[in-house]
């Protein structure tokens, strides 16, 4: 895949109306400190276009960015942030929900975990709501860079292993194992995996269009 052209086409806020898009939809949704801007930058060769900051919790819109005029990355709010009150966190949880089960473009969605830790609740509740949505993520294990390269193997079945164990959802066991791709802010290693499922689910769309 090659990013010639990116753009911030649409901001929605709690109260905005999910958009019926006619362009495929990828969302990345995270806790609000697990590097999902550094991800989305990476992704595009930006250095700043999605905001990355110091304070957790910047994100509190849907952002749409639309990629070589072919299909849009949509960065969902970030959850989990601790110092928002009980009402904010609500309307963030909604907002997601909302767009996860409205958004008639959506492809999949790309679910963010920090590679040092094991799944929080709050984690393993986005990843559920993900497949009651209809849709089978695919694990981003951030911050990889943050351990040694011994680690990684180990670090990753942690996930795969909390995901299948605390999940509350069915899901068919001839679904094959949760796909999680490693990645690394500072080297980016991992974009020409993510890139390929990109490229799959537009590849697939393309040959539709064309029956």
């Amino acid at each position: 895949m090659v990013i010639k052209s990116v753009e911030l086409s649409l901001v929605c806020g709690v109260t905005s109306k999910i958009p019926a898009g006619t362009l495929p939809e990828f969302a990345f949704a995270g806790r609000s400190n697990v590097g999902k801007s550094t991800l989305i930058n990476g992704l595009m060769n930006r250095k700043s276009l999605a905001r990355v900051s110091a304070q957790p919790g910047k994100t509190q819109t849907i952002n749409y960015y639309q990629i070589n005029g072919e299909f849009f990355l949509v960065d969902l709010p970030g959850y989990g942030y601790a110092r928002a009150n009980v009402k904010v966190k609500e309307q963030w949880g909604k907002m997601i929900e909302r767009y996860l089960h409205t958004s008639s473009a959506l492809r999949t969605v790309f679910l963010l975990l920090d590679i040092r830790h094991e799944p929080t609740g709050q984690d393993v509740m986005m990843y559920d709501w993900i497949l009651q949505a209809g849709y089978r993520p695919v694990i981003i294990a951030t911050k990889s860079d943050k351990i040694k390269r011994s680690q990684l193997q180990k670090q990753v079945a942690l996930l795969r292993r909390t995901l299948r164990e605390e999940s509350h959802v069915d899901v068919p066991k001839d679904a094959g194992p949760i796909r999680i791709i490693p990645w690394s802010g500072q080297t980016k290693d991992g974009r020409e995996e993510i890139y390929a499922v990109l490229d799959g689910f537009l590849t697939e769309e393309a040959g539709q269009e064309n029956l």
